[in-house]
């Protein structure tokens, strides 16, 4: 190690155990630890551009401890990024660019957002299937375009959790050679020594998902380089670098846990920088040399993205539909005529809306090239299968449909990862109850604001003798609650069309509702059901004269809102009967509208859906009834469970009459 490595090196320590003490809080550990394998990945290794951070060629880096922040923003300032030094000294601060852990569309070079530990490995997962599918997609002949590596930082909490392990084991299935992950290995955790609760060989496990398996010590600059070269050329393996490193290094916190989460203090702080010889009296400070260092190293970057720039110009000449459909990706432009593939439904084509959801996403398949997904062992189930086009395997990455095996958390993650880029259009698929499972991923997914979607199928008691195990109840009100999620669950085959354009074409990541059970079709054009369920709630029958009674339903309850209209209106009760697919799309749309289909002087309202009853409140009214479920389900026949439970014509106009009278 030159003495300029060893001075930007401890210059990255200092600043990060500077910005964790300003702001009273945060986690030095990591970055006096990881330093040196840090710097070698931004000075050496990795190819990218700080004055151009969307560079689609550019080499991914996830800090999946994300605990870990400041070591980030210090090399991303270094390193030429939209980062101050004042930024620096905001650390965990209201409105600054350097939040507690990393935030994706927030703070420049952030890959993706992590924190909650094991979702940067899933999320890597993806971002390096990503990097496989667009290479064949996109390159041609020898010219590659898309050519790029993923790279994670990850510590002993993130091996702790599961979804490592689901991610990892699918990494090694898939042979990710592109994917390569620096284990932290200091043997520390928040409440002592991993002794306490991991006392696993990580390396076997790894080594049994069909990883590589490299060691080094993690303070040793010449042997990261060396075994990150040698990661590089193991191409049908992603690597696992086990690095010995020291939580604290340099600290009187070194090796404890005490160095974990909490800042050094005052003395503790004068002492590392007198350790590493910086003045105990200056804060924040990058030296000169450092600096012009760091300064050479952009340069050299920009040099490599001109290269890049010059390649792309030649292959826009060569290949210029290749060209334009990259660079219409990239501006996410769907291609012109996208949706006029889609299936027409008519009144006699009686099906479970998971039935019609496979038909419109082969229809939309054909048109939309990138997009893919797959299923957590339930494909048959969930009608998920693109049945044009191949799997993708580890020796075929031109296929779109995935396998996940029942990793439905690392599923999850890994469409995540897919998404980043915001050129794939992945889809997760598997049974309704189980996003519980997935309901991490799903958060993180909000958080981004990514265009992920989720085919969430078997959505209620009509699943029938699997019983309360396999039923949804609280499930909806559940995806409902996360902020910037959509949720649709369409009434019959035409609102599940209207559904699938809606997801194709969001910018935040949606959930298909899907019924096991079949389900009549609506009488309505599908003109009009589009508009309906783009605004989240419709009026589907209006009576002649002001309504009596407003009907509110959604999913496979709508048929039998419209069954029970009918029964009313035998009885002299003008009735409205609205399908609301997504109260959140209804949120959207303005008060004029909402008012117009549910008037604030209507107020005999009922509701009806096979989920709980939290959140219909505010729809129903005081004087209105909600016939939900608020309680678990049972095994039989999925029609007694809808008699037992009182979804039933009869029951409807019980209680639609109760609340007329």
């Amino acid at each position: 190690m030159s003495d300029l490595e060893k001075l930007s090196i401890n210059t990255i320590r200092v600043l990060a155990a500077d910005m964790v003490e300003k702001a009273k809080s945060g986690h030095p550990g990591l970055p006096l630890g990881v330093a040196a394998i840090a710097h070698i990945l931004f000075t050496k290794i990795m190819n990218y551009n700080s004055q151009d951070p969307e560079w689609l060629n550019r080499d991914r880096l996830v800090l999946s401890a994300g605990h870990g922040s400041a070591l980030l923003y210090t090399m991303l300032h270094l390193s030429g990024y939209a980062l101050t030094l004042e930024d620096l000294e905001n650390f965990r601060q209201w409105g600054s660019l350097t939040p507690g852990h990393p935030e994706f569309r927030h703070t420049q070079g952030v890959e993706t957002t992590t924190g909650p530990l094991g979702q940067g490995i899933a999320n890597a997962v993806g971002i390096a299937i990503e990097e496989t599918y667009l290479a064949q997609y996109f390159n041609q002949d020898q010219t590659k375009i898309i050519d790029y590596y993923t790279y994670v930082i990850c510590g002993d909490g993130d091996l702790m959790e599961g979804l490592s392990a689901e991610a990892a084991s699918f990494a090694g299935h898939l042979k990710l050679g592109k994917l390569i992950c620096f284990y932290d290995d200091n043997q520390i955790s928040i409440e002592g020594s991993t002794e306490l609760a991991f006392t696993e060989d990580v390396a076997k496990r790894f080594e049994s998902y069909g990883w590589q398996i490299l060691r080094v010590d993690g303070n040793d600059v010449t042997a990261i380089q060396k075994a990150t070269l040698e990661a590089q050329k193991e191409t049908h393996k992603p690597s696992l670098i086990l690095a010995k490193t020291h939580i604290g290094y340099g600290s009187t916190k070194q090796d404890s846990a005490a160095a974990h989460g909490s800042p050094l203090g005052t003395e503790n702080l004068r002492l590392l920088k007198q350790h590493f010889g910086f003045d105990p009296d200056q804060f924040f400070h990058v030296p000169d040399q450092v600096q012009t260092y760091f300064t050479k190293i952009q340069e050299q970057h920009q040099a490599q993205e001109k290269q890049w720039q010059e390649k792309l110009a030649i292959y826009t000449q060569k290949y210029a539909q290749k060209a334009q459909e990259l660079q219409d990706a990239l501006a996410c432009k769907l291609p012109s005529g996208w949706d006029q593939a889609l299936p027409v439904f008519g009144e006699n084509d009686k099906m479970a809306t998971r039935q019609a959801s496979g038909q419109v996403l082969n229809a939309l398949a054909t048109k939309l090239p990138f997009l893919m997904g797959g299923s957590a062992d339930l494909a048959p189930s969930n009608n998920s299968h693109l049945k044009e086009f191949t799997d993708y395997t580890s020796t075929n990455h031109k296929g779109r449909n995935f396998h996940f095996g029942v990793r439905e958390h690392a599923m999850g993650a890994i469409i995540n990862g897919m998404a980043l880029n915001g050129i794939l259009q992945p889809y997760a698929a598997t049974f309704l109850v189980f996003s519980d499972y997935m309901k991490p991923a799903l958060r993180l997914a909000a958080l981004m604001n990514l265009p992920t979607i989720y085919i969430f199928t078997h959505d209620s008691i009509g699943v029938g003798e699997d019983g309360p195990t396999h039923q949804p109840i609280e499930h909806l009100a559940m995806l409902r609650a996360i902020p910037n999620f959509t949720v649709l669950r369409p009434a019959d085959a035409k609102e599940t069309a209207a559904a699938w354009k809606i997801a194709i074409q969001s910018k935040n990541p949606v959930a298909l509702a899907l019924t096991r059970q079949a389900l009549p079709v609506l009488v309505n054009s599908q003109t009009e059901i589009d508009t309906g369920v783009s605004k989240g709630a419709y009026i589907l029958v209006e009576p002649t004269s002001t309504p009596d009674l407003i009907l509110i339903a959604t999913g496979s309850e709508v048929a039998l809102a419209v069954l029970a209209e009918k029964e009313l209106s035998k009885k002299g009760l003008k009735v409205r009967v609205v399908s609301m697919p997504s109260q959140e799309l209804f949120e959207q749309q303005s008060l004029e509208y909402q008012h117009q289909v549910l008037p604030p002087a209507i107020k005999r309202r009922l509701v009806i859906e096979t989920g709980i009853s939290q959140g219909w409140d505010r729809y129903a009214t005081d004087q209105g009834v909600i016939i939900a479920i608020d309680h678990f389900g049972a095994s039989a026949p999925g029609n007694r469970l809808m008699q037992e439970f009182g979804f039933t014509v009869k029951n409807v106009v019980a209680q639609a009459l109760k609340i007329t009278e």
